[in-house]
C-alpha cells in the first residue's frame, strides 16, 4: 500500500520541531508539529492529553476513535524506562498520528462503502422473488462468472422491458435514483 506523506521538507520540519519539545518541553514547538501534520492531512489538529504513564508504563500512546490522544509526557519517557531514547518517543508520535489519520480516513471511507452498499436494493425485490436466483440449483459455483450471469441475466431484462413500457405509458411520473 503507498502512503501519502507530507514532503521531505515538511517532515523535517516536523520533526526538528519534536525534537526541541523532546529537549526542551516547549509546549508551542509540540502543537506546531501536530498542526503541521494535520493540515497537510486537512484534518482538525487533535487533542491531546499527557500522562506520566499508560497500561503501566507498556505504552506511550493511545489514539481513541473520537480523535484524542493520550501520550506519555517526555519529562516522564525518559524515566524509568528500557528504550527512552528521543528518536523513540518521536515515532512513537508517529505512529499515534498514523492511527489518528488513517483512523479518520478509514471511517470516512466504511461510512462511503456501507451507503453504497445499501444504495438501491429496497427498490429492486419483489417479497416473492428469492434474493439470488440460481442459488439454490448449483451451490458450488457461488461467486464465479455463472453466477454473476444468473443473477444479473433476470435483473436486465426486467429492467429493459420496464424501460420500453415505461417510455410511452407513464409521461410525467419520474422514478427516484439513489
Amino acid at each position: 500500500m503507498r502512503m501519502l506523506l507530507p514532503p521531505v521538507r515538511e517532515r523535517r520540519l516536523v520533526d526538528a520541531l519534536l525534537s526541541e519539545f523532546f529537549r526542551e518541553h516547549r509546549p508551542v514547538a509540540f502543537r506546531r508539529a501536530l498542526a503541521r501534520i494535520a493540515r497537510y492531512y486537512r484534518l482538525p489538529t487533535p487533542r491531546y492529553t499527557w500522562f506520566e504513564y499508560l497500561d503501566w508504563g507498556k505504552s506511550g500512546g493511545r489514539t481513541y476513535e473520537d480523535g484524542h490522544i493520550h501520550l506519555v509526557h517526555p519529562e516522564h519517557w525518559k524515566r524509568g524506562r528500557k528504550y527512552n531514547s528521543e528518536r523513540q518517543w518521536i515515532n512513537m508520535i508517529y505512529h499515534e498520528m498514523g492511527h489518528y489519520i488513517l483512523w479518520t480516513d478509514a471511517e470516512r471511507k466504511a461510512d462511503a462503502f456501507a451507503a453504497g452498499m445499501v444504495r438501491g436494493i429496497a427498490a429492486r425485490r419483489r417479497p416473492s422473488e428469492p434474493l439470488l436466483p440460481g442459488a439454490a440449483t448449483s451451490p458450488g459455483d457461488r461467486v464465479g462468472p455463472a453466477m454473476v450471469a444468473r443473477r444479473r441475466a433476470p435483473w436486465r431484462a426486467e429492467r429493459k422491458a420496464a424501460r420500453g413500457a415505461a417510455s410511452g405509458a407513464a409521461v410525467g411520473r419520474r422514478r427516484a435514483h439513489g
